[in-house]
């Protein structure tokens, strides 16, 4: 495991970084492939007092303890700031308590009863409200609730001085950091092709963390970008990710964006398959689409983790899902895919299914169904053909055609 001392802590004279990079784990909530790790944030603002925003994941205690008492050289926290009450930032709230017995917990109400529910504590808590402010010294911090980006607790803190947020999940990405924390200095660990544009290298990854587990909540994101839309903010402190400070108009953007379904022009062909019949009808379909231009990506159900295709779900405008009929119905992979985009509240997509029967075509027709329920555009009836593939059955050009324009 890399040391995370190597990198640059100094955000700035009075913020300090103190979280801890995982390059270990490789599956996210349990749910979601980590190829590039991920990043657990926590920041220190030091002031006369010391207020610490955030703990990490509970398997680094040690070290993010170490990062603390190092940035901290001798003085006591005052105060744990708890945005956001998800484990991976609030596991360690009971080992900071034990450490500095006499800090204060600084929260909204909503966090209080799960504090109590994962770690016992009842005493010595700080309950704020909407537009609230801890004085730190010099400076001060204030509070926004943010409620259901992504949890009902969910709040952020703002040092006006610094004009920064600490923005809890909001704003973050999968993907542990290279080089340092700040986004003039960060890369994406383990990628390859290493780009001198720390948002290029993490803009897959961001859409990848924001479709898998933020999604849903596009209305909420929302919201709480009209409430922040007043404040200045000339960096984002987020807990998974880089620190943007170049980028923060980019990643605002992208926020946007992606909480307002909006996607550009391009094809997420995902599919599943039994004997290889809906497979070649999907990769028939990517063809057609190479020859006009037109952007896709292709992702098989069946050995591939949802994740990839729900970030290609967001990022393009239109879905063509491949499922052969089983049971006189659609094969599961497909059906857990489609699922999964109405449970997101997918918005403003255009669709296309299509699949392979051998005596009775079912799973078209319910794709369709549920595509209507969305609120899809259907690009035609879908395309359902029986026992084999071929070109004759499958006249996909015409489908791609139709996809181009």
């Amino acid at each position: 495991m890399k040391n995370d001392t190597d990198m640059n802590t100094k955000i700035s004279e009075r913020i300090r970084y103190v979280g801890v990079n995982d390059h270990e784990k490789v599956i996210f909530e349990g749910l979601w492939p980590l190829p590039f790790g991920v990043s657990y944030n926590s920041y220190l603002v030091i002031d006369e007092k010391i207020a610490l925003i955030d703990t990490a994941e509970a398997a680094f205690s040690a070290e993010f303890l170490a990062n603390v008492k190092r940035e901290t050289r001798g003085r006591s926290v005052d105060y744990l700031i708890v945005n956001h009450m998800e484990p991976d930032h609030s596991s360690l709230i009971s080992d900071i308590r034990d450490a500095y017995p006499d800090i204060k917990i600084v929260t909204n109400a909503k966090a209080v009863p799960m504090i109590k529910g994962y770690h016992g504590i009842t005493d010595n808590i700080l309950v704020i409200r909407e537009g609230d402010t801890l004085p730190l010294g010099e400076t001060s911090l204030s509070f926004h609730m943010i409620p259901m980006v992504h949890w009902p607790e969910t709040m952020v803190t703002y040092l006006a001085e610094e004009k920064t947020l600490f923005s809890g999940d909001a704003f973050g990405t999968f993907g542990a950091v290279d080089g340092g924390i700040r986004d003039t200095e960060a890369h994406l660990c383990g990628w390859l092709d290493k780009s001198p544009d720390c948002f290029t290298e993490f803009s897959d990854e961001m859409t990848r963390y924001y479709s898998n587990i933020v999604g849903k909540y596009g209305q909420t994101v929302q919201a709480a970008l009209k409430k922040l839309a007043g404040v200045e903010i000339e960096r984002i402190c987020s807990t998974h990710g880089p620190v943007w400070e170049k980028h923060v108009a980019d990643v605002v953007a992208r926020y946007d964006r992606l909480s307002r379904y909006e996607a550009e022009r391009g094809v997420c062909i995902a599919y599943s398959t039994m004997y290889g019949n809906t497979a070649k009808a999907a990769k028939s379909l990517a063809a057609e689409l190479a020859k006009r231009g037109v952007k896709y990506a292709l992702h098989n159900l069946c050995t591939e983790n949802l994740s990839y295709a729900y970030r290609d779900v967001f990022k393009y405008d239109t879905i063509a899902i491949g499922a052969p009929t089983y049971n006189n119905d659609i094969f599961p992979p497909a059906y857990t895919f489609m699922y999964g985009i109405g449970a997101r509240l997918v918005k403003n997509r255009r669709f296309f299914a299509f699949g392979s029967y051998t005596w009775a075509g079912a799973s078209v027709r319910l794709l369709d169904e549920m595509a209507k329920k969305q609120g899809f555009e259907l690009i035609s009836d879908g395309l359902s053909f029986p026992q084999g593939y071929s070109p004759e059955k499958c006249d996909m050009a015409s489908v791609a055609e139709l996809m181009s324009r």
